[in-house]
């Protein structure tokens, strides 16, 4: 026995080898199946949690038993309009309190979330919502406009509008007066007409006919649909990853076997948890980290609407004592140099997880010196729900690497032909575990390319594997440029780009940047020599949101290609670095 013992443990290091590495309290392995769907695992943290808050946004709280009641309101209102179980609601609007409640009530009601960025341009929008097939959407009043200009041309029948005053209580004090003056200010001139099967209702409506409705309870499984989280694709438009009910339960459960040793550690343990939500919800690391993972450990989440107003975000969080704070290297940056972060209480702060793009260690040793809390780096993906690797949470210095696979969680490094490579050589990192996404929507041919026959799912990043498990990437294998953690593929931008009169060919690239890691940077060869900067810049915004768009752009006589004349980013990447 002891023999047979000795030969798995052997295996297991020579082949799982981060188990050794593993922090005292994390287990190897969870069990997704004690939910049969995401809504069981939101109905119990609804009841248990009832009397907590779980959202504060504006100075107004809410609590767990209100986003159960609300959510019911609107899931019963969204049923009542025809929608069948599958079907598609977007939702497009910043961190408020609306946004919980919407994500609850569309999967309560068995309807698919498409989270959307409220900043897209109409093109953008007009994709997103054509590709998913959205019957529905929840949008926040100030970025109705550009749902105005695209909506004709979608399946989108039902449009809920929220306006940022719905949810909170000043809303009808005295204050009201100045406050429809501020907002309506803020709130473009839009027109989106009834009629022709379609409804416009405003949110607060909708919650008030949802209350005389009955919520029917829809037979969900593991393997329907939850989310389409969308992100970049190779062919010039952006793709949906499947997201099924068990991925997320699998990705919140797996976090919180990771989270939960550090957190036994405070010495109280009766304290409610506070976390900081300064990410937006519609991307996937602040959905699952802050919304998913609050919901079912019972943490108030503090809600940034607008986290690139900095002084605006350090006075939102003076007063409270923060636990948790997910954060990418541009937000830890720019918030360890405002003179006033330093004089926040972070005498509690115990977890500051950094991921969407690599954590900057100047940026980590800077954190540390304020905050007295290391930045832990994880990394994932939204095809991964997204964590995939995390470090230890009690690590006090910064190694660079993006940690060590989590529980139920598998990472091999292969070569460009599939095979496995030896520990401490260069290789495509590919993951496999039970929150891999199912597929991308309705995209088989892009699925082949990513997906293994062993389901190992591969992530187009480079990377290293040391004999301890730990990982490190040591460069990107696709085109893909990052920038402050959201994906931008160069084929969208040239594709947008090629389209502009006197653009004879273009290509763009990624280039360092100290603010958000990189920055796109265009090139583009001529077909009219009148063509200027300016025009392509003021083109580029109106067709892509901000962080897509082109920071620098260069004219060139002609661009660096292979024999068959496909244009060599790599060789731009290196003549601009």
């Amino acid at each position: 026995m002891t023999a047979v013992l000795a030969e798995v443990t052997e295996v297991t290091s020579r082949t799982k080898p981060w188990l050794a590495s593993y922090p005292a309290g994390v287990p190897a392995q969870i069990d997704t199946r004690v939910y049969g769907s995401l809504v069981s695992l939101l109905d119990e943290a609804f009841r248990k949690h009832a009397q907590r808050d779980a959202a504060i946004c504006m100075g107004q709280r809410m609590r767990f038993a209100e986003i159960d009641r609300l959510s019911t309101q609107l899931g019963a209102w969204l049923q009542a309009q025809g929608l069948k179980q599958g079907d598609r609601v977007a939702i497009m609007m910043p961190n408020l309190l609306q946004y919980g409640v919407a994500i609850a009530a569309i999967l309560r009601a068995g309807f698919v979330v498409v989270n959307v960025n409220p900043l897209y341009t109409p093109r953008e929008l007009e994709h997103q919502l054509k590709d998913s097939g959205a019957r529905a959407i929840v949008v926040l009043e100030n970025f109705a406009h550009t749902l105005s200009e695209v909506i004709a041309a979608t399946d989108v029948k039902h449009v809920v509008l929220a306006s940022m005053g719905d949810l909170l209580n000043w809303w009808k004090g005295p204050l009201i007066n100045f406050a429809v003056r501020h907002l309506k200010k803020m709130v473009p001139e839009f027109r989106l007409a009834v009629g022709d099967g379609r409804t416009v209702v405003r949110f607060n409506e909708a919650l008030r006919h949802g209350d005389r409705l009955t919520l029917k309870k829809p037979e969900l499984g593991p393997d329907d649909v939850a989310f389409l989280q969308y992100t970049g694709g190779t062919t010039g438009v952006s793709k949906g990853a499947t997201l099924l009910h068990r991925n997320i339960v699998a990705n919140i459960l797996q976090v919180e076997a990771w989270f939960q040793p550090m957190l036994a550690k405070l010495p109280d343990q009766n304290v409610q948890f506070t976390n900081v939500c300064a990410l937006p919800l519609y991307h996937i690391f602040a959905l699952t980290a802050c919304f998913m993972l609050g919901a079912r450990m019972g943490h108030l989440n503090i809600l940034v609407p607008n986290p690139r107003d900095i002084p605006g975000l350090i006075d939102t969080l003076r007063g409270h004592k923060i636990h948790i704070f997910p954060a990418v290297n541009t937000l830890f940056n720019a918030l360890a140099a405002e003179p006033g972060f330093s004089r926040l209480d972070f005498s509690e702060l115990v977890i500051s997880n950094g991921g969407g793009m690599a954590v900057q260690q100047a940026t980590a040793e800077k954190w540390l010196k304020v905050t007295g809390c290391p930045v832990v780096e994880g990394y994932g993906l939204s095809e991964t729900s997204p964590a995939a690797t995390i470090n230890p949470l009690d690590q006090r210095t910064f190694n660079g690497s993006i940690g060590l696979p989590i529980s139920s969680t598998e990472i091999t490094i292969r070569d460009d032909d599939g095979r496995d490579v030896p520990i401490g050589e260069r290789g495509e990192i590919c993951i496999r575990g039970p929150q891999v996404m199912a597929g991308y929507w309705k995209r088989p041919d892009e699925t082949a390319n990513v997906m293994c026959a062993d389901g190992f799912f591969k992530t187009g990043d480079i990377g290293i594997m040391d004999e301890r498990g730990y990982v490190r990437i040591v460069d990107r294998k696709k085109d893909m440029i990052l920038v402050s953690g959201f994906n931008v593929y160069p084929t969208e931008i040239e594709q947008v780009v090629n389209m502009y009169p006197g653009v004879l060919e273009c290509a763009a690239v990624g280039i360092p940047d100290a603010k958000s890691g990189e920055a796109v940077k265009l090139f583009v060869v001529k077909s009219d020599p009148a063509l200027a900067e300016e025009d392509l810049a003021t083109y580029c915004s109106q067709q892509l949101t901000a962080y897509k768009r082109p920071k620098f752009i260069e004219f060139r006589d002609e661009l660096p290609k292979t024999n068959v004349g496909k244009i060599l980013r790599r060789e731009l990447r290196t003549a601009t670095t």
